[in-house]
């Protein structure tokens, strides 16, 4: 990442830290605006997994829902959870407790390891005052990096350039879903959109393997 990709980091750790503080370990916390969106972003990147048993990286993954979900579910997984925030770390291992055999949490970049899916759920939305056209440098770049720590995919979802246009707001970023699908193809010929659920978004899934 360059120092205009920190700058973007900081600005995103500031205001999810100020959220989490604000609301805690809840979906406000991590700015949805419901824990059923929140849920059915879950189910649709998962789609890309579909062996029984699989290691994942949450890449942006708050206080650890996505961990919660795949417990509750049942779904047998080795889970890493990343997220700029410390404050988000925090709230994600006083949650889990010393319950670490299957899942870690950490804030730091270099402590991931690669696993057969990376996933991001609303990672790219909060651009806040960042300009568009760097806020897009900054997707694509983690977006290459989700590729190299992924063994046989990775998945996003994103804001809809489709959205109807009274409702978007200047502080979020609404992806092109078409021009994301044609980028991810650098990384591969098996790639979907997913963009027929009801939320104001899109979800790609990247399969690098068979």
């Amino acid at each position: 990442m360059t120092s205009g990709h920190d700058r973007i980091v900081d600005k995103v750790r500031d205001f999810f830290t100020s959220t989490v503080t604000a609301h805690g370990a809840t979906h406000r916390g991590v700015d949805w605006n419901s824990v059923e969106s929140q849920v059915l972003r879950f189910r649709e990147l998962l789609r890309i997994c579909t062996s029984d048993s699989f290691s994942i990286i949450d890449y942006g993954c708050g206080y650890g829902a996505l961990a919660q979900y795949l417990l509750d579910q049942g779904i047998d997984s080795v889970y890493q959870g990343f997220d700029v925030s410390e404050a988000m770390i925090a709230h994600a291992r006083e949650l889990f407790g010393s319950d670490c055999s299957a899942r870690s949490f950490s804030s730091s970049l270099d402590a991931l390891k690669p696993a057969d899916f990376t996933v991001a759920s609303g990672v790219f939305n909060k651009k806040l005052d960042t300009p568009p056209l760097e806020w897009e440098k900054y997707v694509k770049a983690s977006l290459e990096h989700m590729a190299s720590l992924s063994l046989r995919g990775f998945a996003f979802n994103m804001l809809s350039a489709y959205s109807d246009e009274d409702k978007k707001r200047s502080d979020l970023y609404y992806g092109s879903a078409t021009a994301f699908f044609e980028y991810c193809r650098r990384f591969s010929k098996r790639v979907a959109l997913l963009h027929d659920y009801p939320l104001y978004e899109f979800t790609i899934h990247v399969r690098l393997t068979e």
